[in-house]
């Protein structure tokens, strides 16, 4: 038998590619604000995690043209060897001062950053206790660790408290959770979590990507939101949604940091972030902090969105954040409406089984401080006259 039959036996996409039903690796050809091209077609972007709209900003584009005239495109290297710039290493300072931690430590992807983390930190005999809901890049990192894996009902603190009475009180734990869940837009219950974790002796982690930019004063994220920003061991961020760039990182105590770096296989063995993209992270820090009107715009327009979909009859579940979920359970209509916004000019995400439980499938949309009054409008008008025709609502 061929190691290559599964692959063979798989139609799935082909059927749906057939059927004119097939919605992901959409090729943009052009991006212009909010406003993207795919297949000659203008839409309006609701599917990005472009929250702050710094992909487009000036400062923020001149200083990653700026880092390619001094670098070059990228350093062919990974960080132990040629991989380090110096601008590597203002980044880390930058972001350890921001996150109000003692170090940082950058990695060359969100995915790699959690891969880096928990299969360095955790090792056999270890617990690691996750949310079910957690991010695939965690569900794979635990696996990758070779510590014992546990995961609790998805904000359950009743269930988390069962699985760590559970664990002998010598053995070291790791608590790992979303801060924001990407897909449904809801917050960990970290007061909680903080809690149980002090009483049972575990140390906390929690993956801020969808929560760095966007929440707390200063956007410093979930922790700052639910002020336990000294109860959190680590926190890890990505770069690829309000920093506007590609990459991550782990903030966290100086000695916990040294020994990732050092130890890291996921950093160790990868090339480093490229130079257009540190450069642009620090740019984004600069705006973080001088244009805190960014994240007040957002937060206006998150208002205005999840009222009018409430507004129409839409179920947009538990979020409260700028990820804003239009429930609608079965798989087969999620994408009929996603179908139907589209030929209305409006770029959604799909999200059904396995991204989510049977019945909860969505569409995803997000929102960026740089959506102007006309496109909502749009966005508002056509997932209603797309809803009523389907008949999701009324």
């Amino acid at each position: 038998m061929s190691i290559f039959n599964k692959c063979y036996n798989f139609i799935r996409a082909e059927e749906a590619i057939e059927l004119d039903m097939y919605p992901y690796f959409t090729p943009i050809q052009e991006v212009n604000g909010n406003i993207v091209k795919v297949n000659g077609k203008e839409m309006i972007m609701v599917g990005s995690n472009n929250y702050l709209g710094l992909v487009n900003h000036p400062k923020v584009m001149k200083a990653a043209q700026e880092a390619v005239d001094r670098y070059g495109v990228a350093t062919c290297g990974s960080r132990f060897l040629n991989g380090t710039l110096d601008i590597h290493v203002e980044l880390e300072r930058r972001l350890g001062k921001f996150m109000k931690k003692e170090a940082a430590l950058a990695f060359s992807t969100g995915f790699q950053t959690n891969q880096g983390i928990i299969s360095t930190i955790v090792g056999r005999g270890d617990a690691i206790i996750t949310d079910r809901m957690v991010h695939a890049s965690i569900v794979d990192a635990s696996r990758l660790s070779y510590g014992n894996i546990f995961k609790f009902k998805h904000n359950d603190m009743a269930d988390l408290e069962r699985i760590l009475s559970s664990i002998d009180v010598n053995d070291s734990k790791l608590i790992v959770v979303d801060g924001v869940f990407s897909m449904e837009g809801d917050l960990a219950n970290l007061p909680e979590i903080v809690k149980l974790a002090k009483k049972y002796k575990a140390q906390l982690m929690v993956d801020d990507a969808h929560g760095i930019g966007v929440m707390g004063e200063n956007g410093r994220g979930t922790c700052e939101h639910f002020n336990v920003e000294d109860d959190v061991d680590l926190v890890m961020g990505t770069f690829s949604k309000s920093f506007a760039s590609l990459g991550g990182f782990v903030a966290g105590e100086k000695k916990v940091i040294s020994y990732i770096k050092h130890h890291a296989r996921a950093l160790i063995f990868s090339a480093s972030t490229t130079p257009a993209s540190v450069a642009t992270v620090l740019a984004s820090l600069d705006v973080f902090e001088t244009e805190p009107e960014r994240r007040e715009k957002l937060w206006q327009i998150t208002k205005k969105m999840k009222s009018g979909f409430q507004t129409m009859g839409y179920d947009t579940g538990p979020t409260e954040t700028p990820i804003i979920p239009v429930i609608i359970g079965n798989d087969e209509l999620a994408i009929m409406l996603w179908r139907l916004l589209r030929e209305n000019g409006i770029f959604t995400n799909p999200v059904i089984y396995p991204a989510v439980p049977h019945g909860q499938s969505l569409i995803r949309t997000s929102y960026s401080a740089t959506h102007t009054d006309e496109e909502l409008g749009t966005v508002l008008s056509s997932f209603e006259e797309c809803g009523k025709s389907l008949g999701i609502i009324k």
